[in-house]
């Protein structure tokens, strides 16, 4: 999705422009959760200011790549 104009920059639910960035791995199903093998990685960006968060599955690219899409 590309932004319209600047005010469509920032988070989704409070519009505040600043983020943090960090990863999570969760397991998958059948034997996999059965040994506890984390084999889905994800990065998470969240807005500093509210908290609001989402999870972009890891494809070994930048992080900024990420922030871009959750600015707009």
């Amino acid at each position: 999705m590309v932004p319209d104009s600047d005010s469509d920059r920032g988070c989704p639910k409070c519009g505040h422009e600043e983020t943090d960035v960090g990863e999570i791995s969760t397991t998958g199903g059948g034997l996999s959760k059965m040994f506890d093998i984390q084999t889905n990685s994800f990065t998470v960006v969240s807005c500093v200011n509210c908290g609001y968060s989402e999870l972009y599955r890891d494809t070994t690219s930048g992080a900024s790549d990420f922030v871009d899409v959750f600015l707009g």
